[in-house]
């Protein structure tokens, strides 16, 4: 078998640029490439992440997390981004455009909504008592 690896995660949305420029600014990322309906974001160069995709979705309907209705349109999959400070972290997410979500499920997480409704998650590690 030849060499795979995960290269990209594409996020659907109303507006690709909007929702691109929102993850920019809230990861540093820079826009590797532009089409009228896509955007590919990732890393400045000599550093690591995993690159980001956009498309414009017209029929874009934002998940619902956790699910309350069986109708509802479920999570496929969400980001998550380690902090070294949470709480300060959370409140730039925020002034970025993201929302807190009502369901926080633990201390050491935030979970948040990016603008077109996709959960992410911000979290850090916990320091340990010894």
């Amino acid at each position: 078998m030849g060499r795979t690896s995960v290269s990209t995660v594409v996020l659907d949305a109303h507006d690709a640029h909007e929702l691109a420029g929102f993850y920019c600014r809230l990861l540093g990322y820079e826009i590797r490439r532009e089409e009228p309906d896509w955007v590919l974001i990732g890393p400045p160069p000599g550093t690591e992440g995993v690159s980001l995709a956009f498309e414009t979705e017209r029929a874009y309907v934002p998940p619902v997390w956790p699910t309350r209705d069986p109708g509802d349109q479920q999570m496929m999959l969400h980001l998550d981004i380690e902090v070294d400070d949470l709480e300060g972290e959370t409140a730039r997410a925020v002034s970025e455009g993201a929302r807190l979500h009502g369901h926080q499920p633990q201390d050491d997480v935030r979970v948040l909504l990016d603008p077109a409704g996709h959960p992410f998650c911000l979290w850090t590690e916990e320091e340990q008592e010894r």
